[in-house]
């Protein structure tokens, strides 16, 4: 049997691709179907790493977990990790190639093809489907010169194409009028149809516009999705500050700054979820609020967010916390500006140079060009000895005597990060720290919640990902999508 294919292209970034193609990952699982995922090029923060020992753009390990497959870097062979607004680190097959800007990455294009199109020959080889998610717009004009994300690697390996459009920010169809109006013929023609995302209302509403829709472009409408509330799954790069419905009276409050370049900040979504944690985000102009625990996320350019903590009065705000007996929590990048003094003599991550850290652990971080991927699992050194998992991606080598005192014991013998001898601070290399129930549980427990109700993040990401695919599945016309996939 041949490999069959599908795209999911979106009129706007955050149209519905990622859980659209999640969903019908999930389907076509639950069908008996070998399917896979695969974006071939992403821009993001937020990554995993994969059992191959690279890394991918979260979102694509989330669509892996729907396929029930280990991520692996053929799933996302290009991805994007922005150091400053004109340059990004460029990751090919899940390791670092390259730092470049826009205009040079424009002409490094056809080696990234090459990179995508080596992966979908493995993949296209190995399972009965594979499911696509393009990257934005494809009708982004200045963007369509040597496009990989979209149209161009559809047009390249013969796919078609589904374009999402998310009605709940209005003018979807204008959106989806509009895209298919701005593509060439050819593509015009790879379009096999439409499906609309995030409804909420009286259906009947909708139809004249739909037929109106069919009759204008001659595309079928496949499905309209519903909105979803309190739906978790993983975000491609946005902050989820929602408010989390259910809560009654939180016990303890947590806070963390969204600096500019923050990195993996799905590490707090089980705080954020937790019905007996007040968690929120603080974004830039906001004075730091009093709290009980702060914690300070991963960073993809850890000097110059340092920088942006000072400027908005953290440095400050967080030597009254320690001084009135608050916890500090510091996650990789976090970790490292806990320290005397961050060195960057590469320039890995911007000019190269030392930036003094906040100064509350006793420890130096040095960024290296080798870049540290691997999934870890272990022991917190908390009372009991609560286990964790997760995973590890950074540049940075920490040393000094604020190690005496490990935070985590790993399965492999090593230690990691930090406990300060006061008991205040706790720091990791680690991400994914808090997805454990038993880690999770015993951190509360340690900034001061105490008997808290367990929370078991994958299960309700699982939970999640089958009330998504039942609401897919239950919205798309089958007849129809019968003759795309095969189902």
């Amino acid at each position: 049997m041949s490999c069959s294919a599908l795209m999911v292209q979106g009129t706007t970034s955050d149209a519905g691709k990622t859980t659209l193609v999640a969903a019908l990952c999930r389907i076509l699982k639950r069908r008996g179907v070998s399917v896979a995922p695969f974006k071939p090029q992403n821009m993001a923060l937020n990554s995993a790493v994969t059992v191959d020992g690279g890394e991918i753009g979260r979102a694509q390990a989330l669509q892996a977990l729907a396929c029930g497959l280990a991520p692996h870097t053929d799933f996302n062979p290009v991805l994007l990790k922005p150091t400053t607004d004109k340059q990004a680190q460029v990751i090919i097959h899940g390791q670092v190639a390259t730092d470049l800007d826009a205009k040079a990455y424009h002409a490094y294009k056809p080696r990234a093809m090459a990179a995508v199109l080596e992966s979908w020959g493995r993949l296209t080889a190995a399972y009965d489907c594979v499911v696509v998610e393009g990257a934005g717009s494809p009708a982004e004009i200045n963007l369509r010169d040597r496009d990989i994300a979209n149209m161009g690697f559809a047009e390249a390996v013969d796919c078609p194409v589904i374009l999402v459009a998310d009605i709940d920010r209005g003018g979807v169809f204008a959106h989806l009028v509009g895209t298919l109006d701005l593509l060439s013929p050819s593509e015009q023609n790879r379009v096999v149809g439409f499906v609309i995302n995030r409804f909420r209302g009286d259906i009947g509403l909708l139809e004249s516009g739909l037929d109106w829709l069919e009759q204008r472009t001659g595309k079928p409408v496949l499905g309209v999705l519903p909105y979803l509330h309190g739906l978790l799954l993983d975000a491609e790069d946005a902050i989820a500050n929602a408010t989390v419905e259910g809560k009654k009276q939180p016990k303890l409050k947590i806070v963390a700054p969204a600096y500019p370049r923050v990195s993996n900040h799905n590490d707090l979504d089980p705080l954020r979820l937790h019905p007996e944690v007040d968690f929120r985000w603080v974004g830039p102009g906001e004075t730091p609020p009093a709290a009980d625990l702060i914690v300070l996320p991963g960073s993809k350019a850890v000097r110059a967010d340092l920088d942006w903590l000072r400027q908005q009065g953290w440095a400050t705000a967080i030597q009254k916390h320690l001084r009135y007996g608050g916890k500090l929590i510091g996650l990789c990048g976090g970790y490292q500006m806990l320290g005397r003094t961050i060195a960057d003599p590469l320039g890995l991550e911007g000019s190269a140079g030392t930036t003094p850290g906040l100064g509350v652990l006793a420890v130096e971080t040095t960024l290296e060009a080798q870049k540290q991927l691997r999934n870890v699992s272990g022991h917190l050194s908390l009372p009991g000895r609560p286990a964790m998992t997760g995973y590890e991606i950074h540049l940075g080598v920490s040393r000094g005597e604020g190690l005496a005192s490990s935070a985590v014991e790993l399965a492999d013998g090593r230690r990691d990060g930090a406990i300060s001898d006061d008991g205040q601070i706790f720091a990791t290399y680690c991400h994914g720290v808090f997805d454990h129930p038993q880690a999770l549980t015993a951190l509360l427990a340690w900034a001061g919640l105490t008997e808290s109700a367990p929370v078991d993040l994958a299960a309700r990401r699982e939970a999640d990902l089958d009330r998504l695919a039942d609401a897919v599945e239950a919205a798309l016309d089958w007849t129809k999508m019968g003759a795309i996939l095969p189902v």
